[in-house]
Order: structure tokens, then C-alpha cells, then sequence
């Protein structure tokens, strides 16, 4: 579909949802930020829902400034994706035994390994200059300096909530790994840290909600966010390259002769310096991915929906995004007192996976039709892979 633009801010806010479907406390977010004297302009991808000040599933761009809560608390938050040399009638027929090897292997929900990860030590691993990395954490905002030895703990674990390790297979049968995680605490921290010091900034005490407090341009605030965000940044990518990394190794000693291709990545929680007609921005992606032309990405449903290889068509008019998932219709809270045990065993019947009450809020049923998803948003990516869940590992 063709977005549809919506009138109600300084800004023009392009919705690739529809209008009349988006709750109304989400369109008053979507309206309080293009309302912002700074914004450039807002789109909206088809996973849209509520967030912390703006909406989760929106791309806001503007000029010479940026609100951390624009970005969320977990800065970096993305994906990684790999195909495998596999097809799945080669996989073992007892995938539990696959999943409890690579439970053993990446730490899960609060989880951290017991000492941190040599990244020089796993196989084939071209991230580099680790030493440069870890000597910038002492650059860091001063209130997270004492969570240096969990931040390396943390290194290579994939944390809790809707991030997520699956074994997928393709519509030809091609075995993929993918992964979903971040920034860990110390992204979480250092957000928070900074939208704190933002929120008591003299341009920022008369905003409609408080949480979209920004920093502006050529100001000491601003440079410290700009350093903290982007060590963050670099901390999700790092993240996901070791936990992929320890994956493979899990696989390559339980599937003999499995082999690799080059990774494929993307951030969905970040800020990057732009330019779109001629005007240079600081484009904020809050649950939406970059899809450039011929940018690959991805884009999952559930846990049981099934998840999208992309390549980015470069629509500028949606500041060269997508939407970064299926994206929920309903609250945590709302998920565990609406659907049961039984319902979560039926909803993922064909996954191995944890079945217990632990994991209800990420029932298939809590998340949006990601099919729905994927035909509103046509004119941004097209499909490149559809993956289904094998194995899916949750926090």
C-alpha cells in the first residue's frame, strides 16, 4: 500500500498503517512528535503501537537534535540472520536435544557467562579491535562506570522479553539460524541516564509528555549522548556477532559438515546521520530497520509466524525504512490474562520450544497478523526468504 499522511503536527506524518485501526493514545503520541519544533518529518510502519513518549514502529527525523526515547531503552536492539549449508530433513530428529546445547551455550533472561567471552577465540570471528571497544567504556556517562564487569559479563547473552534464538528453515528447505537481542543492561542504563539529564533541560519543560525531552545540536549534553549512544550501538552489533558466532560452534559440533554465509544484520532501536532532500537529519528508528535500495534486512512475526529475509527498495518518502516486526496488539499484561497455557501450547504446536507459563506474553496471539504487515508495507522492502520456526529459544 501507499502511505497515508495525516495532518495534525509541524511535521507531515506518513502512516503506512491505517488511521482509522491505530489506538488513539498512539496517534496522540505520532501527533506530540511532529509537533516537535525540530522534526522533519515522522513515518510510521504498519507494526506501530504505544512506547515510552513515541510510538514503538516509528522513524522520526530531525534536524540537529534527537530524543533518547525516540530510540528506546535498548539502544541497538536488532537482528542477525545466517543461512546455513543444511537442509532440514538433515537436522536430527530430536530438536530438544539441539535447543538444550544451545541453551547451554547462551545465557538467557537476566543470564550472563560466568566469565567473560574471548572473542578471539571462536571460530572464523571478524569483529575487531576489541581493546579499543572496552577502553571507551571509561568515556562513558560516570553513572555507569561501576557496571563495566557486567557489561563484559553480559558480552554474547541474549537477555529476556521478545528477543529470542531460532533454528528456521526456508521455503526450500534451507536451514537458517537468527537471533534477536541488544544492548543488554548496559544500553538500557545508559538510556535512562540520559533521558533523565534531557528531561531537565530548560527547552524541554513545556513538551506534551515529558519522556520526549531532546537534546539539541552543539551542546555538551548532546555530545555525551551522541558518544554513549553510539558505544551502545556498537555494543548490540558486538552482541549479536558473539552470540552468532558461539551458535555456530554449537552447530558445527552437533551437525557435522554445517557451514556458514556471511551474516546478515540490522539495528531497529538506533540513530543514524542522514540526508534527505538536501537537508541533513539525525533520523531516529524506534522499532524499524533501515531499508535502503537493495539493503538487506529482517523482519520476524512471533514465535510461530514465521520471519522475512528482505531487501530495502529505498523509499525516501519513509526516510528508507521498515517495520521491524510484527509488532504487538496487546500489552504483556493483557497477553497472560487472556490467553492460557493450553492456548500457548496450541498456538506453537510444531515449535520446539519452552511451553510453560513463563513465556504466555509472547503467544503468537499478542502480536499483529505479520502477513498484515508485510502486504502494507510492499512498497518498502520486498521478500527475499520466508522462514518458519524449527527451534525457538526464548528469555
Amino acid at each position: 500500500m501507499s502511505y497515508n499522511e495525516v495532518m495534525g503536527g509541524r511535521a507531515p506524518i506518513r502512516m503506512w498503517a491505517d488511521p482509522d485501526e491505530v489506538e488513539p493514545n498512539v496517534m496522540q503520541q505520532l501527533r506530540n512528535v511532529a509537533n516537535l519544533p525540530w522534526v522533519q518529518g515522522v513515518a510510521v510502519m504498519p507494526d506501530v503501537h504505544h512506547g515510552m513518549g513515541a510510538t514503538v514502529g516509528s522513524v522520526i527525523a530531525m534536524r540537529d537534535a534527537v530524543s533518547p526515547a525516540a530510540v528506546g531503552v535498548d539502544i541497538g536492539c536488532g537482528m542477525t540472520a545466517v543461512r546455513t549449508s543444511f537442509k532440514v530433513e538433515s537436522l536430527p530428529d530430536n530438536l530438544a536435544y539441539l535447543r538444550s546445547k544451545l541453551e547451554q551455550a547462551i545465557p538467557v533472561g537476566f543470564g550472563h557467562h560466568k566469565r567473560p567471552v574471548d572473542p578471539t577465540r571462536l571460530y572464523g570471528f571478524k569483529t575487531a579491535d576489541w581493546a579499543g571497544f572496552w577502553k571507551d567504556f571509561d568515556t562513558l556517562a560516570p553513572a555507569v562506570h561501576a557496571r563495566r564487569e557486567r557489561a563484559e559479563a553480559q558480552m554474547g547473552t541474549l537477555g529476556g522479553g521478545n528477543h529470542f534464538l531460532e533454528v528456521c528453515a526456508d521455503d526450500e528447505g534451507t536451514v537458517w539460524v537468527v537471533l534477536h537481542s541488544g544492548s543488554r543492561n548496559i544500553g538500557k542504563e545508559l538510556a535512562e541516564h540520559h533521558i533523565g539529564q534531557a528531561q531537565h533541560l530548560p527547552h524541554n519543560q513545556d513538551l506534551p509528555d515529558r519522556n520526549l525531552a531532546v537534546f539539541v545540536g552543539d551542546t555538551p549534553q548532546m555530545d555525551a549522548y551522541r558518544r554513549d549512544l553510539f558505544w551502545a550501538q556498537d555494543y548490540a552489533r558486538r552482541n549479536r556477532a558473539v552470540m552468532m558466532a558461539m551458535v555456530c560452534d554449537v552447530l558445527r559440533r552437533h551437525l557435522a559438515g554445517i557451514t556458514f554465509e556471511r551474516p546478515i544484520s540490522c539495528h531497529h532501536n538506533y540513530v543514524a546521520e542522514e540526508s534527505y532532500d538536501g537537508v541533513d537529519v539525525l533520523v531516529t528508528r524506534k522499532g524499524a530497520i533501515r531499508a535502503g535500495a537493495g539493503e538487506f534486512g529482517i523482519i520476524p512475526g512471533s514465535m510461530a509466524t514465521g520471519t522475512y529475509i528482505v531487501k530495502g527498495l529505498g523509499n525516501t518518502a519513509a526516510f528508507n525504512s521498515a517495520s521491524h516486526g510484527a509488532g504487538r496488539r496487546m500489552s504483556r499484561s493483557k497477553a497472560k490474562k487472556t490467553f492460557t497455557l493450553a492456548d500457548f501450547k496450541a498456538q506453537t504446536a510444531g515449535v520446539e520450544c519452552r511451553k510453560d507459563t513463563g513465556v504466555i506474553d509472547e503467544i503468537p496471539g499478542a502480536y499483529k497478523d505479520i502477513r498484515s504487515v508485510m502486504a502494507a508495507q510492499a512498497d518498502l522492502v520486498e521478500v527475499v526468504a520466508h522462514l518458519r520456526q524449527l527451534v525457538c529459544i526464548k528469555g
